[in-house]
């Protein structure tokens, strides 16, 4: 009996709530709506003034400025200071796509991640960032809204049946009670406590910056709808209370833009005098003006730029990038492809919706032509075809696919042709022919050779086709409802037959909707490892690593790990299994271009296999590839770097080092390297030394994040041997790949007898020898759990392994180790493991432990 994966409810839950209020909130709004004829919502759009057109695009602008306040605000928070450009740059396309996706706090994080991070921030500073924003805007909401609602309680009466005074008193005494708190905790500087959370609130001085901000946000979004509303709505202070209610409940039910949920909210509190047919208008102009063309703003702007980066024409006519913007917008290059999937599913939808609703439209052609209904008919089931093959293409864009992106481009292109069939539908041709236009510039971005049906569809993408399918039934079911049902509807053809028209398109898209389905989950696991024991892998290996130049690399020679490699052959990612969690040990090996399509490729991989994949000991070079396939980073370490050219004894801070290192050469010790291959006898003579080392250790030997004493794995490397009157007492392996740049070392033993300052004499060897050697660098290894955050939004992790690094001395010495490497004066470089959500990064620590001792046993068995 299988018992069921908590993890992964809890994962799915904000998803599954996200679209029944969706569909609740669809089915509230078709009931409000029961008496509106879409034709003269049609024409109350047509007729909008343009006076109000313009007013309502002007506060927009207003409220897209007053948003990226929030930025230069959060970012003065954590103390950092970035050119006004780039705040500029990063805050308004991390709304304008992350307003209308809806999750903008993940969304928009990952935006500002990518620019942001170009520019010195890391990934907790941009989550602090995230955080912030969310906070601030949640809460200006709430509060504005109950102020609104203490002036005009009576605004939502049509939706609570409550006494306006009780309404009153109850709004202003949250009000009051929220103000005092926020104010105790500001003022006095102190922290509150929530759930996993600690929390500081900033300065008095920026909370009232703070407001300013979000009074012109919130009133410059509430005119924008106000502006566009019929006669008989609210006056504006009264109309501020109902949209700040609208836009929360819209928030917390997930669901992208608070489609279907903000509509409900909106209508069910305006009263009797306002035309329902006229604020369906006003509502559909909004989510045009406020959400649609901010974010076709920010897919032109991300377009240009990645035109201006790939060179041609619009390089030449738009001008060289400054050297300044430069790492902005090269930076921006890694969300090009899930932009352009999100644009493709966007489309997709797009022609669903319209294939199923032709009767919205007026007709271009002769009613009575039999050639024209056929047309017409043609169009019609073309539009809902390609509709669903862009939504199975958005997929494939998410995970690079090369052939995705081509066949996009085409399906665009077939879509524009359908809608000059489905009655001259020249608007529709021209959007997706100027789609098709746009994404040319994209590419660059999708160089993965791989099957379009490779990569495991998730829960949620099904789910979010699911949303799609069940408002264009909505639509369906609200545009034809007066048309009664007879089964002479599915074999009608006439060119007035919108709803016959309608059914067969619906379910030709249900129908292919459903077969892939049904292909996908009866597709055959194929999972392929190559393993080290595969011949010729190992010689792959050596020589990808002779090329990047990476010592940690050389870890994939130990023997116990399995590979991937991407499609040319010139990069590769190592990986082990422990039982459902597939971890890659450290960043890709190669070439950097291929880093993104391989991370999807392992992700894939271990989906495939019913696996959870994670990446552990990652650096801070890849973390935005991480960042855009959604997981979560969590710091595990920091890995001392010696920079050797800057490296030397002399001086007052390596005075007692110095001593203490002349009085081991005094007392005879030497150290000296020797060139693989290595002979029997002197493998022999180490393996007695190693053995000696590992008896006086907990467990068994580890291995995955660390090499074993292997004679295979030792005569690959170079090793450093310290000796006195010729007896070896110490040993080390020496990791310098490639032209030898980068040095690190993985086992380092010695005799127990001979412990003392033993380490730090072979260290102070190898690092005055490399450096006289011409390398770079010197890796002294990790420290682990060293340097977590103590920030004021802190996760539960940080707090776990900070109290593990001060106390967890019985299992291993984390805060000695620091210490000793910081003898050294080394340059602290993070190291994180990337989880998938759901995934607690405890959890996935303690699997990495298991690995890398090879099962509990190892943990405590010899």
């Amino acid at each position: 009996m299988t018992t069921p994966n908590l993890s992964a409810l809890r994962r799915s839950l904000p998803i599954l709530m996200g679209v029944a209020l969706f569909g609740l909130g669809l089915y509230a709004l078709s009931h409000l709506m029961h008496s509106v004829d879409p034709a003269l919502v049609m024409v109350q759009i047509k007729a909008t003034p343009f006076n109000a057109l313009a007013l309502a695009f002007s506060a927009t602008a207003v409220a897209y400025v007053a948003l990226i306040g929030y930025d230069a605000l959060a970012l003065r928070f954590i103390g950092k200071s970035l050119p006004a450009r780039v705040v500029w740059f990063g805050g308004f396309l991390g709304y304008a796509l992350g307003n209308t996706i809806g999750v903008s706090i993940v969304s928009g994080a990952a935006v500002r991640y990518r620019i942001y991070s170009a520019f010195g921030l890391d990934a907790f500073d941009v989550a602090t960032v995230s955080g912030y924003i969310a906070a601030a805007l949640g809460t200006g909401l709430t509060l504005i809204g109950l102020a609104a609602l203490g002036i005009h309680p009576t605004v939502i009466a049509p939706v609570l049946s409550l006494p306006p005074d009780v309404v009153r008193f109850g709004a202003l005494a949250v009000l009051l009670v929220s103000v005092a708190l926020i104010l105790y905790i500001s003022v006095g500087q102190r922290r509150l406590q929530i759930w996993r959370f600690d929390l500081r609130l900033p300065s008095p001085k920026s909370l009232a910056a703070q407001l300013v901000i979000t009074v012109f946000d919130v009133i410059a979004a509430a005119f924008t709808l106000w502006v566009l509303m019929p006669a008989g709505t609210p006056d504006f202070s009264s109309f501020v209370a109902i949209y700040a209610i609208a836009t929360m409940v819209g928030v917390l039910s997930h669901v992208p833009g608070g489609i279907g949920v903000f509509e409900t909210v909106v209508i069910g509190t305006l009263p009797a005098s306002a035309a329902v047919s006229d604020a369906a208008a006003a509502l559909v102009l909004f989510r045009i003006i406020y959400y649609l063309v901010p974010f076709a703003l920010g897919f032109v702007l991300v377009s240009l730029n990645e035109a201006r980066l790939a060179g041609g024409m619009i390089s030449r006519l738009a001008g060289r990038i400054p050297d300044s913007s430069r790492p902005a917008i090269e930076a921006v290059h890694g969300i090009a492809p899930s932009l352009a999937a999100l644009v493709t599913f966007g489309f997709g939808a797009y022609l669903l919706v319209v294939s199923v609703i032709p009767s919205a439209r007026d007709s271009a052609l002769v009613e009575g032509e039999f050639v024209a209904a056929l047309l017409l008919e043609g169009g019609t089931l073309l539009s809902a075809m390609t509709g669903v093959v862009l939504l199975v293409l958005s997929h494939g864009l998410a995970r690079r696919i090369r052939a995705a992106f081509l066949l996009t481009l085409l399906a665009l292109t077939l879509g524009a042709f359908a809608a000059l069939l489905n009655d001259l539908d020249f608007e529709t041709a021209a959007l997706l022919i100027s789609g098709a236009l746009l994404l040319l510039p994209f590419a660059g971005g999708f160089p993965r050779q791989a099957k379009l049906t490779e990569g495991v569809f998730s829960a949620a993408w099904f789910l979010l086709v699911f949303g799609v399918v069940v408002a264009a039934a909505g639509f369906f079911f609200f545009l034809h409802r007066t048309t009664p049902y007879s089964n002479d509807l599915w074999t009608e053809i006439a060119h007035g037959a919108d709803t016959p028209r309608a059914l067969r398109a619906g379910l030709l898209a249900s129908a292919l909707l459903l077969t892939f389905g049904v292909f996908t989950a009866l597709r055959p696991v194929r999972r392929k490892p190559v393993s080290a024991q595969d011949a010729g892998v190992l010689s792959a290996v050596s020589a990808i690593l002779d090329r990047a130049g990476q010592p940690q690399g050389c870890l994939a020679l130990s023997g116990d790990k399995q590979f991937l490699f991407s499609d040319t052959g010139s990069s590769f990612l190592m990986y082990g299994v422990q039982g459902r969690r597939w971890v890659a040990f450290g960043d890709p090996i190669g070439n950097p271009a291929e880093f993104p399509a391989l991370c999807w490729a392992f992700i894939d991989l271990a989906r495939r296999a019913n696996g959870q994949p994670l990446f552990y000991e990652v650096g801070p070079e890849n973390l935005p590839i991480f960042v855009e396939m959604g997981l979560g980073l969590h710091k595990v370490g920091e890995e001392a770097i010696v920079l050797l050219p800057d490296f030397s004894l002399s001086g007052s801070s390596f005075k007692s080092m110095r001593a203490a290192y002349n009085k081991r050469l005094r007392e005879g010790l030497s150290m000296e390297i020797t060139m693989p291959p290595h002979s029997p006898a002197l493998i022999e003579e180490l393996r007695v030394i190693s053995d000696s080392w590992l008896g006086g250790k907990s467990g068994r030997e580890k291995g995955f994040s660390v090499g074993r004493f292997d004679p295979d794995y030792l005569n690959r490397f170079p090793i450093a041997l310290v000796r006195r009157e010729g007896r070896i007492l110490a040993f080390a392996n020496i990791m310098a790949p490639g032209d030898g740049r980068q040095i690190s070392i993985d086992l380092m033993r010695y005799l127990p007898e001979e412990a003392s300052g033993m380490m730090e004499f072979l260290f102070l060897s190898l690092l005055e020898h490399f450096r006289d050697m011409g390398a770079a660098e010197f890796s002294l290894g990790v420290a682990p759990l060293s340097g977590l955050s103590t920030r004021s939004v802190e996760r539960l992790w940080n707090r776990f392994g900070r109290f593990i690094y001060r106390h967890g001395g019985a299992f291993y010495n984390f805060e000695g180790l620091r210490a000793f490497k910081q003898k050294f004066r080394p340059e602290w470089r993070p190291r994180y493991i990337a989880v998938p959500p759901g995934l607690s990064p405890t959890r996935a620590m303690a699997d990495v432990a298991l690995l890398i001792a090879g099962g509990p046993r190892g943990l405590i068995g010899k």
